[in-house]
């Protein structure tokens, strides 16, 4: 399938995607400049951003407007609505998503300052986004099924046929879909389409991070790829969904070494340009990485020089591979995930 037909279907079959989300974030006629409220599309975690904008408001009196659905669901939504769109902000787990709108031509350049308070590896190069958070990808394994040095020290080894029925992950989740496209920047198409082939053949299919958890935990499966945060927040919880579990991390510059960008971005055609700008700004302030770095999310803070929640490694400590997260390919790789089985 070529690339061109490919997007056009995808932007078709967003349409009718978005129609389905009056739940989260129903189109609507664009808001006046007297309307009172900023309106965020958010696709972070719900209880992140509402106490972030809570803080926000306190501290500028500025009304917030939230609207929450996934990443690609109010990515493609942003899309379809185009110029129309009621969305001032745009809020996101992955840059994969941020990649979508850019290539649309629908974000406002960010403002420099708020560019430069971010390094510069954890945001696009183009500067119409910005990064706001960050997640780690971990191969979580149980102890009793697997040795730490039996381990692959590369995801791409987890294509061969020695680890089938060894390995679980989340193909359908946003987050899962981001970790292909960093395997499709770093190793290339043709690797890309051999290792979710590879994926089919090999690995349990879970609903999402926690059940691939979960599912580790209990000796359904040895491994299972995931983002750090969910085995942290449950150690610092009840344990009882990660007690026999472990963490490992691939080997550092790997492709499985991918350290995924939450981005932040203002439409072009928000009316209320001036304080979505401000609301960017305060997000990558030491205030909002604050709330960032002590909060029960555990992601990681990018900005301001705010530390990782106890006892995450540092940021810098875990050998990322580096990749320019406007780079990263959503599209693409729904169509290799697709001709692969696995969506």
């Amino acid at each position: 399938m070529s690339k061109v037909p490919f997007r056009l279907l995808a932007l078709a079959t967003a349409a009718t995607a978005a129609a389905a989300l009056a739940g989260c974030a129903p189109a609507a006629e664009k808001p006046s400049a007297d309307d009172e409220a900023l309106v965020i599309y958010n696709a972070q975690h719900e209880q992140l951003t509402e106490e972030w904008t809570k803080a926000f408001t306190e501290e500028t009196g500025i009304e917030v407007s939230i609207r929450n659905g996934g990443d690609s669901e109010l990515a493609n939504q942003i899309v379809v609505e185009g110029e129309a769109s009621p969305a001032d902000v745009f809020l996101t787990e992955n840059s994969p998503a941020m990649s979508l709108v850019e290539e649309a031509g629908l974000f406002a350049p960010v403002d420099e300052a708020t560019l430069e308070a971010v390094p510069a590896s954890f945001r696009p190069g183009s500067g119409d986004w910005v990064g706001i958070a960050a997640r780690d990808t971990v191969l979580v394994y149980n102890p009793d099924l697997i040795s730490e040095d039996e381990l692959p020290a590369s995801i791409m080894e987890l294509q061969d046929p020695k680890w089938k029925g060894q390995w679980g992950g989340a193909p359908g989740g946003a987050d899962f879909q981001a970790i292909v496209s960093a395997i499709l920047e770093v190793e290339g198409e043709d690797a890309a389409e051999a290792w979710l082939e590879g994926m089919k053949e090999n690995a349990k299919i879970y609903r999402n991070n926690i059940v691939t958890m979960k599912a580790v935990n209990a000796g359904e499966v040895p491994m299972g790829i995931i983002y750090h945060y969910y085995w942290y927040r449950d150690q610092a919880d009840t344990g009882e969904n990660t007690e026999n579990t472990a963490l490992h991390r691939f080997a550092p510059q790997d492709a499985g070494a991918f350290v995924s960008i939450s981005g932040g971005g203002i439409l072009a055609s928000s009316t209320r340009a001036g304080e979505a700008q401000e609301f960017l700004a305060w997000l990558v302030g030491e205030q909002g990485q604050t709330i960032l770095g002590e909060g029960y999310s555990y992601e990681y803070p990018v900005a301001s020089g705010i530390p990782a929640r106890d006892p995450l490694p540092a940021l810098e400590t875990l050998g990322a591979v580096e990749i320019d997260p406007s780079a990263l390919n959503s599209p693409k790789v729904i169509e290799l995930m697709t001709q692969a089985g696995l969506l």
